[in-house]
């Protein structure tokens, strides 16, 4: 017997070993568009409000429940998702969001009524959770020392798909139609389900799942887009058993994290989607302390004779969400750079530190463009602290229970919406009081991260079970 044959290696191993190459550049350009699908059907909530509460007469907490109702279909499938991927593959969850979200998506464009309309949106948020699933079938074929430089760097995306549904809803809306706004908006998802073909299933999930030749597979095929080869020997690693189990996010070694980081997803969630919606009402009803107030924005929505139903957005709202959304890319250099250097724990806490600060920035009575700028520097910092969190959960765990981490922060994380359902609606009653729950929420979130116990920079994803005692 050769001395090739006595040697062993892990996926880890092979992934470090075949390095960055052509096949992650295709992962990247292929699973980073998928952002772009998400982020359109979140931002779409944002810009098709105003026009839904004009069509139905909605009231302030109607206008609300459409949101809430979209991430409760997120959390129910969110957690279906991940026990579905855990048990039997990221690749099938992946595809199998597209082609429901894209479907309900369109169906949405034909609702007749708002309780249609509010049922098919969360059938869309369904769907959108089988795709944020992705990330981890992303994240577990890159390279260590790229994961800080590309996930971040997929921000790109993200912008991309925020910045299409505003163009969207300035050109199409105002002439043809929100119905017809989502009806282009599904053009996207129906491209990029037949270039899921070219993404294989993950070898790590083969391997949690005993399938060793499935995954040695897939680890050739990329060494050969790569022009590279695996590591000399045989692939072996034990087949978990424990899969599809949430209680091994609580037992000993797994508690203080778990439960620190279930409120890092919390307040990430909070923060981002609350800067989205709350620049979306404060633009809509003309609630920003502003000095220098044009005519189309002295419209108020609540008055005397009771309240205002019909306030399009105007061009310079639809501006203004523009620039906002550059935010989320223009401080990607910072955001790996504090990635790089500092790390991710202590990058967690300057950025919700930050961010506790700019909720309370925009309270303060400004021009247009200062508002403008707030929002934009709001935006990059929620976006940068989601980005870390992101990556943080994917380092800090074993990749056998990565998918059982995103269920259950997904689970988490969308309780934030349901806050996010009230203070939408007491915006309208109190900007600072709907506000200042999000700058205290990111305050002690900043403080909570001292408490984790690990920091992961430059740190592999572990997957034996013998690496628990590091935990």
């Amino acid at each position: 017997m050769s001395p090739a044959a006595d040697q062993t290696f892990t996926v880890e191993d092979a992934v470090e070993t075949i390095g960055f190459g052509r096949f992650h550049i295709l992962l990247f350009v292929i699973m980073g568009s998928s952002n772009i699908v998400e982020a359109m059907e979140i931002m779409l909530l944002a810009v098709v409000s105003p026009e839904i509460r004009c069509e139905w007469r909605l009231d302030d907490w109607q206008v609300a429940l459409v949101s809430t109702m979209v991430f409760l279909g997120f959390m129910v499938c969110g957690v279906l998702g991940g026990y579905v991927a855990d048990r039997y593959g990221r690749w099938k969850v992946v595809c199998g969001g597209f082609i429901w979200s894209a479907y309900f998506s369109l169906l949405t464009s034909f609702a007749p009524s708002y309780g249609w309309f509010i049922f098919l949106r969360s059938m869309v948020g369904c769907g959108v959770a089988g795709v944020s699933q992705g990330f981890v079938l992303k994240t577990e074929f890159i390279p260590a020392k790229h994961r800080a430089f590309l996930l971040p760097l997929a921000t790109i995306f993200w912008m991309t798909g925020s910045m299409l549904i505003i163009i969207l809803g300035m050109l199409v809306v105002p002439t043809l139609g929100w119905r017809w706004m989502i009806r282009i908006s599904v053009t996207p998802s129906v491209v990029l389900i037949f270039l899921f073909k070219f993404i294989p299933e993950s070898a790590r999930y083969n391997v949690s799942a005993g399938n060793v030749d499935a995954a040695v597979q897939t680890l050739q095929q990329i060494a050969r887009m790569n022009r590279s080869s695996l590591p000399a020997g045989r692939l072996v690693e034990p087949a978990v058993t424990e899969r599809g189990s949430w209680r091994i996010l609580l037992n000993s070694s797994f508690r203080r994290t778990s439960i620190l980081l279930w409120y890092s997803w919390f307040v990430a969630s909070f923060s981002y989607y609350g800067s989205v919606l709350s620049s979306s009402e404060l633009l809509e009803k003309n609630l920003l302390c502003v000095t220098n107030p044009d005519r189309e924005h002295q419209v108020k929505h609540r008055h005397e004779d009771g309240l205002c139903y019909c306030i399009p957005f105007a061009f310079d709202d639809y501006q203004t969400l523009l620039i906002s959304c550059l935010g989320e890319i223009a401080l990607v250099p910072l955001n790996i750079g504090l990635l790089n250097v500092f790390g991710r724990k202590m990058s967690l806490t300057v950025l919700q530190l930050m961010a506790a600060i700019f909720f309370m920035l925009v309270n303060i009575c400004t021009t247009m463009f200062g508002f403008t700028v707030l929002l934009f520097l709001l935006r990059s910092l929620v976006s940068m602290n989601f980005n870390v969190v992101y990556i943080y959960t994917a380092e800090v765990r074993h990749c056998w229970v990565i998918d059982q981490y995103f269920l259950c922060t997904s689970g988490v994380s969308v309780y934030c919406k349901y806050f996010l359902c009230v203070l939408q609606v007491l915006m309208s009653r109190s900007v600072f009081l709907a506000l200042s729950p999000f700058s205290v929420a990111c305050l002690l979130c900043a403080l909570g991260n001292f408490l984790l116990p690990i920091e992961t920079r430059g740190r592999a994803l572990l997957v034996r079970n013998a690496s628990l005692s590091t935990f």
